[in-house]
C-alpha cells in the first residue's frame, strides 16, 4: 500500500470553530423560517375557515434562544388565543356549564361590547328590555323581546310610542333575541397539527441546505 499524506492549511481548532459557528447560523437561521412559515400557514387556515383575520392574528411565533445562534435553536408557534382555536380544531361538544341552556345570538342581538358574542344580560342591560323565555314543543326554546321594533340595520330595539285603550302598542312586534339550546357540537373547521408536522419534517433539509451554503463562503 502506497502511503498518503493530507495537509492542513491553516489552524484546525480555527477552522473547527468556524465550522460549529455556520452550524450554529444554520440552525438558527431554519428555525426562524420555519416557525415563520408556519405562523404564516397557520394565520392563512384561519381566515380560509371563515373565522376572521382577529382571531389569526393572534397567531405568534417565537425562536429560542433569542440573542444568539445556537446548535440548540428551538421555534414555538402559538396562539394567544387557545381555547378559542383548539375547539375549532378538535371540534368539541359544549355544553352550559350550568347545567341549563346555550344562548345563541340572532343576528336581531347584535354584536357585545368589544365586537364580542353578546349574552342576554348584557343584551338586556344594553336596550333596557326583558326578555321572555319561550318554550316550543318538538323544537328549540326562545328569549324573545316584546314590544320591540327591528331596526334599519336589522337589530332589535325598544317601540317606542303610546299605547291604545287594549294595551296594545302599535308597531311592536315580538322578536327573537337568543336560541335556547341544551349543546351544540362545534365543527372541525382546522386541521394545523398536520400543517406543524408537515413544516417540522421539512427542517432537516433546511439546515443542512443552510449549514452548506455557509460552509462554502
Amino acid at each position: 500500500m502506497i502511503p498518503f499524506y493530507v495537509k492542513i492549511e491553516g489552524r484546525l481548532d480555527e477552522m473547527m470553530m468556524r465550522e460549529a459557528q455556520a452550524g450554529e447560523r444554520a440552525v438558527s437561521s431554519a428555525m426562524r423560517d420555519a416557525g415563520s412559515r408556519l405562523k404564516t400557514i397557520w394565520r392563512s387556515d384561519i381566515t380560509g375557515a371563515g373565522l376572521g383575520t382577529r382571531l389569526a392574528n393572534t397567531v405568534r411565533s417565537r425562536v429560542y434562544p433569542q440573542s444568539q445562534p445556537s446548535l440548540n435553536a428551538a421555534a414555538l408557534v402559538f396562539t394567544k388565543a387557545p381555547q378559542i382555536v383548539g375547539a375549532h380544531e378538535t371540534g368539541p361538544l359544549i355544553r352550559s356549564s350550568s347545567g341549563n341552556w346555550l344562548a345563541i345570538p340572532t343576528e336581531a342581538a347584535g354584536k357585545g361590547y368589544h365586537g364580542g358574542r353578546v349574552t342576554p344580560g348584557e343584551w338586556q342591560f344594553r336596550t333596557g328590555i326583558r326578555l321572555r323565555f319561550v318554550q316550543r314543543s318538538g323544537r328549540t326554546a326562545l328569549l324573545v323581546a316584546d314590544d320591540a321594533r327591528v331596526s334599519s340595520r336589522g337589530l332589535a330595539r325598544k317601540k317606542r310610542g303610546k299605547r291604545r285603550r287594549d294595551g296594545i302598542l302599535t308597531g311592536a312586534a315580538t322578536v327573537p333575541i337568543f336560541i335556547l339550546v341544551p349543546q351544540v357540537q362545534l365543527r372541525k373547521r382546522l386541521n394545523l397539527l398536520n400543517d406543524a408536522r408537515a413544516v417540522h419534517a421539512s427542517v432537516p433539509g433546511q439546515i443542512v441546505a443552510r449549514w452548506q451554503g455557509l460552509a462554502a463562503r
